[in-house]
C-alpha cells in the first residue's frame, strides 16, 4: 500500500525515480536530528535529501543546507555545540496550529490593544 501511495502522491515523500536513483548511485552522507537522510552521488557532485515524512524544504537545518549547496565540503555529521545565542532549528510553521499569531489576529484568541492616538498620517503638502 505504501508503494502505491508513493507512486501517485509524489509530494508526500520520495518518488519512485528518486528511490531508484538513490539505490543505484547514492551514498549515505549522514542524517540530521529530524530523521532526514542526506546522500551524495558516488564519484559525482550531486547531493540530495530524502525527507522523513512530508517533503518540506524548511525541515533542513542550516548546517545541512550549507552542505547541500556546496558551501562546505564535508557533511556536518557532528556540528558541535550550539552557541549560547543560537536557538534550535524549527521548520516553517505557517498554516499549522503552531504558527505565530500576533495579538489582534483574526484567528488568535487575544484582543488587540486599543490605539494610543500617537499615529499621525502623512499628508501631502
Amino acid at each position: 500500500m505504501r508503494w502505491l501511495l508513493q507512486l501517485f502522491t509524489w509530494w508526500n515523500g520520495t518518488t519512485p525515480w528518486t528511490s531508484f536513483f538513490t539505490w543505484r548511485k547514492g551514498e549515505l552522507a549522514g542524517t540530521d536530528r529530524f530523521g532526514n537522510r542526506y546522500y551524495r552521488e558516488r564519484g559525482g557532485e550531486r547531493r540530495w535529501v530524502l525527507y522523513n515524512g512530508e517533503a518540506e524544504a524548511s525541515q533542513v537545518p542550516p548546517e545541512w543546507h550549507a552542505w547541500l549547496h556546496h558551501t562546505i565540503a564535508a557533511p556536518p555529521t557532528n556540528p558541535g555545540p550550539a552557541r549560547p545565542w543560537e536557538q534550535d532549528h524549527q521548520p516553517n510553521l505557517t498554516g499549522s496550529p503552531a504558527a505565530y499569531r500576533p495579538p489582534g489576529d483574526l484567528l488568535g484568541a487575544a484582543r488587540r490593544a486599543p490605539a494610543t492616538g500617537d499615529y499621525e498620517p502623512w499628508r501631502p503638502t
